[in-house]
């Protein structure tokens, strides 16, 4: 039986620059686009925060950042509307400033 171990076999015989290049190359396929948001999307977006805003509720928003999409679940603690951005807090206690264009998606949580 030949054990054959991919890419790993080829590493040893290419320039670390080649292999720095084919790590980003792989790596630039994992980005994932923006997508835009239609008006009612931004509506329905913009009820939920405020509602969660003014009674403590949890939310579940889904940002881009870094040419990706994350998932972050906390409270709203509040809205910095000179740079345009939430101040969530998670779980944990730890605070995340995401900016209102990056915002994909937000839902209640349970």
């Amino acid at each position: 039986m030949i054990r054959d171990r991919g890419r790993i076999k080829w590493v040893s015989m290419m320039l670390p620059e080649h292999v720095k290049v084919l790590r980003e190359w792989a790596e630039e396929d994992s980005y994932e686009t923006k997508k835009e948001l239609d008006e009612q999307q931004l509506e329905i977006m913009n009820e939920i925060i405020a509602e969660a805003m003014e009674y403590g509720r949890k939310v579940t928003i889904i940002h881009f950042r870094n040419r990706k999409y994350e998932l972050l679940v906390g409270h709203i603690h509040s809205w910095d509307r000179l740079n345009g951005r939430l101040h969530v807090v998670d779980r944990f206690g730890a605070e995340h400033r995401i900016e209102l264009q990056n915002i994909m998606d937000v839902q209640r949580a349970g």
